[in-house]
């Protein structure tokens, strides 16, 4: 009755040890932002819509039907290195957890062997009469079992902050898979952008020197004055100005695609992105809220965090209690003489067990765990973070889809009212009502209103990405997604 009262006794010690702190409250939100998202205020050019519920694609690059894009993406994932370190941090945390596990799970064996030179003179030690011849050669051959009886629990929770690491790990390779995608995603759409601006500019550049070059025959006749080709140049200096930036940008764009797929800037084999070949997602799937948690891997990873961080206070707590050893050792005994050292027999056993209570340490257990508790505190306090930081990063971006329509309809409505007027000046030139350089204007107002659409479409699609991006990008979906590893 005593040692099963006294069993009870450790298993409910056991249970407390391992018992973390109070759970940190989880912010909740019933939606991502105050008011509705109006997305149909973009109007036809910019039709898009959510679907509350739908299943997010893990490959959802894809849904902007683009082979190029696809294949830019997939060469990422296989070839970056930084996925590849991600990948082995997880493989060194899964050998952790397994080594941790083969230590404590089952019983430890070792073997050992031990020779000895022993010179002994048997008149200094009084025994004149020993039936053996010296020097000789002694032999001690053992095998020895050892288990330690997790009582309190402090290889339960070791193994489970091994675990949590395991799980940490995992989700910092979706992350860090998710987030390779993301950039490759946004510095395609960026590549596009950029090339349909320099194209654009340099329509422009062009049709600003045709226009000097008419104005400076015109000065030349007499018709026109200087200041009006002082005019032509210095726009035609500030359009030519703009040019160089945007290569340099190009070209950067370029070397960081080349870095993301694993290639070095100056040997890279990259398809050149067109804005043509990248389509508008017209369907958004939106998840819930309450959902974000469950499919944000950086949001994952610090709730394994949290986790590791409860566990190492359950390890503290357990070392304030006893821990017990239990061990077994069975060999035997030789010389080089043979039998003739110990005629009684040469085997030996033996059977122990260790028990071992802390008494008094100045203190130093009893910090330890006010520490665990302390760093479980801030694991919840980053917890929490990282998950109104992902609230905030769907929200920003639904705002900013938002506005991306509305800003699409106005260039789509200036877009046409510059063609209209292009039509128009086309016209009245070629019935002899119009100057050649009254049309050239024209062109020039077409080209940059096609410039500025451009620039409001890359804007549109970046910020779908970017939407799919802060949803998680469907990680948890494994057979597809290994199928793009």
């Amino acid at each position: 009755m005593k040692r099963t009262a006294i069993g009870i006794a450790a298993a409910a010690l056991g249970a407390c040890a391992g018992a973390p702190p109070p759970a940190p409250q989880v912010p909740r939100a019933e939606s991502y932002t105050t008011t509705p998202v109006d997305l149909a205020a973009g109007g036809a050019a910019a039709a898009q819509r959510f679907v509350a519920g739908s299943e997010m694609p893990a490959l959802w690059w894809t849904l902007f039907r683009s082979s190029a894009l696809d294949a830019l993406v997939r060469q990422a994932l296989q070839a970056s290195p930084t996925i590849e370190r991600a990948g082995a941090r997880l493989r060194q945390a899964q050998q952790d957890l397994d080594a941790r596990s083969g230590a404590t799970g089952t019983p430890s064996v070792d073997a050992s062997l031990r020779a000895n030179h022993v010179d002994l003179d048997p008149a200094a030690v009084g025994a004149r009469g020993l039936p053996l011849q010296t020097p000789f050669a002694l032999y001690l051959a053992t095998v020895g079992v050892s288990y330690s009886v997790d009582l309190f629990g402090v290889t339960r929770n070791e193994l489970a902050a091994l675990a949590s690491e395991v799980g940490r790990q995992r989700f910092d390779l979706e992350a860090a898979r998710l987030m390779l995608a993301g950039n490759v995603v946004t510095a395609a759409i960026r590549e596009a952008q950029l090339r349909e601006q320099i194209a654009h500019s340099e329509a422009i550049v062009a049709l600003q020197a045709e226009q000097l070059a008419i104005a400076e025959r015109l000065q030349q006749l007499g018709t026109a004055a200087a200041s009006e080709v002082a005019a032509r140049q210095l726009d035609l200096a500030r359009a030519r100005a703009t040019l160089p930036d945007l290569r340099r940008q190009l070209e950067q764009v370029r070397h960081r695609l080349a870095v993301y797929t694993g290639q070095a800037p100056g040997a890279a084999q990259l398809p050149a992105m067109q804005l043509a070949d990248l389509e508008l997602p017209v369907e958004l799937p939106l998840s819930l809220p309450s959902e974000l948690a469950r499919q944000r891997p950086d949001i994952r990873a610090a709730e394994a965090l949290l986790q590791q961080a409860g566990a190492r206070v359950g390890v503290a707590t357990a070392n304030l209690y006893p821990q017990l050893t239990l061990s077994a050792t069975v060999g035997s005994i030789g010389s080089s003489h043979g039998a003739d050292l110990f005629a009684a027999g040469s085997g030996l056993a033996l059977l122990g067990a260790t028990l071992a209570q802390p008494i008094f340490h100045g203190g130093e257990l009893q910090a330890r765990r006010r520490s665990a508790i302390a760093a479980y505190e801030q694991a919840g306090a980053a917890y929490r973070e990282v998950v109104l930081q992902g609230l905030r990063d769907v929200a920003d971006v639904l705002r900013a889809l938002e506005a991306d329509g509305r800003r699409l309809r106005e260039r789509s409505e200036a877009l046409a009212q510059a063609q209209r007027l292009h039509g128009i000046a086309a016209g009245r030139y070629q019935a002899g009502g119009l100057s050649r350089l009254a049309l050239l204007d024209a062109q020039r107002t077409l080209q940059t209103a096609r410039l500025e659409h451009a620039q409001a479409a890359a804007d549109r699609l970046a910020d779908s990405a970017a939407l799919l991006q802060a949803l998680g990008g469907g990680w948890w979906k494994d057979a597809p997604h290994d199928a793009a590893r």
